[in-house]
């Protein structure tokens, strides 16, 4: 009998501890802030946008009137491994076409043919409306 009266003393005593009855206590929660964390602040410089500069080229300019050159054929020297500008303003269309080089380019009458190319062969070169057979440039490259 002495067990069973302990056992029922400890249930008391287990209930009490639990705030019995029918009121209901609250948890007690305290909020803890989140821990706060300062990024470091990066400074951002900008430039502008450069390109590369266009490497220098020897401009050769021929105009075209009344289908044929001003001032008859024009004759340039150009350096090996230069950059060669060839610049057609014309009156008629054709077809400009630079010899030994290979290079073409059509103009229409009143625009402007342009053939841009390294000089990589050296010799002397024509270069001429190729419709009309008519020549317009001769091109030394040394």
């Amino acid at each position: 009998m002495r067990a069973a009266a302990l056992a029922l003393l400890a249930g008391s005593i287990l209930l009490a501890g639990c705030g019995g009855g029918s009121k209901s206590a609250s948890p007690t929660t305290t909020a803890v802030p989140a821990p706060t964390t300062t990024a470091p602040v990066r400074t951002v410089t900008t430039q502008p946008v450069t390109r590369p500069a266009e490497p220098k080229a020897t401009v050769i300019t021929i105009r075209i009137k009344d289908g044929k050159p001003v001032g008859g054929i024009a004759r340039a020297t150009a350096k090996k491994g230069e950059l060669v500008d060839l610049v057609v303003h014309s009156d008629v269309a054709d077809e400009v076409h630079l010899h030994g080089y290979d290079l073409h380019q059509d103009v229409e009458a009143g625009g402007t043919a342009r053939i841009r190319f390294p000089a990589t062969i050296q010799g002397v070169f024509e270069a001429e409306l190729e419709n009309r057979k008519l020549q317009i440039l001769e091109l030394k490259v040394t």
